[in-house]
């Protein structure tokens, strides 16, 4: 018998018994998730706004950016500027100023809202745009993170990401930089 052979042998029979798999935890749900998901997305640096159609989002926009910046909405009842299936290479998004996009759950206890591939043409359009406006109905909020990912199927769509604010970063320094990976506010409506 070789030394290989010899080692396996032996791991073979030191294997410990299979155990079973502990039981999910959970924890009391939140009364008020539209209240705390706002005051999470808050304490994140974004701001959550309730509203009951998409046309008070359009009006958001007209009020809030020019209107020769360069928008791309993948929600079709809020129009962009720049026709998205027109853009073959995430290369030529560098310059889009807003974007505006579906989320499919929100976790109250940190803000993240889970954007899958399924409501994305391409994965760089919520990094690399200035601004950012995701679209969430308030039915798919949720208390914490293990809901989330009960709610959520990760091999269904190809990618998917937790987003939770305008992106941040500090150094030794203590100097706060927003924006420098990703978009420099986040605007979050809840419908």
């Amino acid at each position: 018998m070789s030394s290989r052979e010899a080692i396996l042998e032996a791991i073979a029979k030191n294997k410990p018994q299979p155990t079973a798999l502990p039981e999910l935890l959970s924890f009391p749900s939140e009364e008020d998730l539209v209240a705390k998901y706002t005051q999470s997305v808050t304490l994140n640096g974004g701001t959550a706004i309730e509203v009951t159609s998409l046309d008070e989002v359009k009006a958001y926009i007209h009020e809030n950016f020019l209107e020769d910046l360069q928008v791309v909405s993948l929600i079709e009842e809020v129009p962009g500027t720049l026709e998205i299936s027109s853009i073959t290479d995430p290369h030529d998004l560098e310059s889009v100023e807003l974007a505006v996009v579906k989320g499919e759950v929100g976790a109250v206890e940190n803000a993240a809202i889970w954007v899958s591939e399924k409501n994305l043409n391409h994965r760089v359009l919520p990094f690399i745009t200035q601004h950012l406006i995701i679209v969430l109905e308030k039915t798919n909020l949720v208390s914490n993170m293990h809901e989330a990912y009960r709610r959520i199927d990760v091999t269904q769509a190809g990618y998917g990401v937790f987003i939770a604010g305008p992106s941040k970063t500090a150094d030794i320094e203590q100097s706060l930089v927003i924006g420098a990976h990703g978009s420099r506010s986040l605007t979050v409506f809840l419908i």
